[in-house]
């Protein structure tokens, strides 16, 4: 590990640092201090594992937006097929990823099996995607969403716009604050708003049987009349259904901070996605039991509305559970994200200084704040949604390349030990699908946005050709590198494989 720089001024603190990374003033290690490597610690078992996979993907979709999938499928019954069928195609992935991050021990996710298979450049390029665009904007809209809910219990005149907002970039600080102050309060966190959302999606499916046992099946035994034939729309459709299962492979950014990854990835990996998948499917056919598709539809936020037909008096519930499943999602948004940035920075990919990690509670401080100040900033332009439409066929390249470089390492890594693998159809069918999906909607609706997206991140190459490939120096960067040290109290974490 490099000797931190720091000013002739902070001897208290160069004091406590040295101490913390066993370094003397001239460089050497004290041999009367017990080594002790600061890196980020193993603090997230099964339970919180699989809470972060569920509480990732449980956000605000599945309350507010199911007619998305109603809408492109136009039947009941396709529209049921295509949530589970995303389910699947998410099992699918999870599965995928449990061998790779069992394979390749490291956080980061995609970031780290792109760059092990396929090189720096591509690696480079989706850290680039994800750190400035993709993770940040969904964090945004999440918190907006959160905003929104919030802002109805306040009635308020003037710019409706302005207390959302504000709320949302207060709900981002809170995250920051709780994320950089402790992974295991992080950790927490996610397991209280994971089991919160929970229980009010059981509440929803337990309402939707009792209605079908008093035999409110009508809008269900249309089956699927009126069903689209076009694959491009089903396509369409199953973005929609993909969207509210976003998620899935959270876990894998945080490998290094996994207890016994080896077991727990691929456990909580399919536990979290056959957990979702089943709620989704209840919750859905709970919603049709109350509504008809007509009203359904019509509906801006469904779980609201059902709420109304169903609970009466207690539909307040409702808006809580929003407010609960955002705020969850957020913090398991903002804790992954946070873990690519830390990663990317420790390769060389970013400013060296985003990859520090607090000496005194082991979290990345400057990756967090980081991701933190750029959601806040595409909060101030208020709708994402457009945005994220215009990206989210790019998170589906990176998905159907990660998996790829799965059958790469099928036969560059031969050798190399497997606790845990899938047959070789599942990667291979997963890729095929990604295509699918990538070029249905291109195909149903050619948007100019789309080449806009794919330029943005060949556009990345402006920055690794100067800065990472030739490591250009950028005068006074080495000041603002000393004051993040100083100002975070954070020392460099070089990846430190287990014994």
């Amino acid at each position: 590990m490099d000797n931190p720089v720091f000013t002739d001024d902070t001897e208290l603190k160069k004091d406590d640092v040295r101490k913390r990374t066993n370094r003397l003033p001239n460089g050497d290690t004290d041999g009367d201090i017990k080594p002790e490597t600061v890196k980020l610690k193993k603090h997230v078992g099964l339970v919180g594992g699989t809470s972060f996979i569920v509480g990732t993907i449980i956000g605000s979709g599945i309350f507010i937006s199911p007619k998305g999938v109603l809408s492109e499928t136009g039947s009941v019954g396709l529209s049921l097929i295509v949530w589970v069928g995303a389910g699947l195609l998410a099992l699918m992935g999870s599965l995928c990823y449990a061998e790779l991050g069992t394979l390749i021990r490291k956080s980061g996710g995609e970031y780290q099996y792109i760059k092990q298979c396929f090189g720096n450049i591509p690696a480079f390029m989706y850290a680039w995607t994800s750190v400035i665009v993709i993770r940040p904007s969904s964090m945004a809209i999440i918190c907006l969403t959160f905003g929104e809910y919030v802002a109805t219990f306040f009635p308020y005149c003037g710019n409706p716009d302005l207390p959302m907002k504000l709320v949302a970039a207060l709900a981002i600080m809170t995250l920051a604050i709780i994320n950089c102050a402790d992974t295991r309060l992080a950790t927490h966190v996610q397991v209280f708003f994971t089991v919160a959302k929970l229980v009010a999606l059981l509440i929803i499916s337990i309402g939707g049987i009792v209605r079908m046992a008093q035999g409110d099946i009508k809008e269900l035994q249309r089956g699927f009349e009126g069903t689209t034939n076009s694959p491009s729309t089903i396509a369409l459709a199953f973005y929609d259904a993909l969207w509210a299962y976003d998620g899935w492979n959270n876990l894998n950014y945080l490998t290094e901070e996994i207890e016994n990854p080896k077991k727990n990835l691929p456990r909580a990996n399919i536990a979290g996605v056959l957990l979702v998948t089943v709620v989704y499917l209840l919750t859905n056919i709970s919603y049709l039991t109350a509504m008809t598709s007509a009203e359904l539809l019509a509906s801006d936020a469904v779980a609201v509305t059902w709420g109304d037909r169903v609970l009466g008096s207690a539909a307040i519930l409702m808006p809580l559970s929003v407010l609960f499943s955002t705020f969850g999602s957020a913090n398991g948004t903002l804790f992954s994200g946070g873990r690519v940035v830390y990663v990317a920075a420790r390769d060389g990919m970013l400013p060296e200084m985003l990859s520090y990690v607090n000496c005194k509670r082991y979290t990345p401080v400057p990756s967090i704040i980081f991701t933190s100040i750029i959601s806040i900033a595409m909060i101030i332009p208020g709708n994402l949604s457009d945005l994220i439409d215009f990206f989210s066929f790019t998170a589906w390249i990176f998905y159907g390349v990660t998996v790829s470089s799965l059958i790469v390492c099928r036969f560059t890594m031969k050798d190399a030990e497997r606790v845990f693998k899938v047959p070789l159809p599942i990667p291979i069918l997963f890729v095929l699908l990604s295509l699918y999906l990538i070029i249905g909607p291109i195909i149903q609706s050619p948007r100019i946005e789309f080449l806009y997206a794919f330029l943005f991140i060949i556009g990345g190459l402006i920055f690794y050709v100067p800065l990472v490939y030739f490591k250009l120096n950028i005068p006074f960067w080495g000041k603002i590198s000393t004051f993040s040290q100083l100002f975070f109290e954070s020392v460099p974490s070089p990846y430190i494989p287990d014994e």
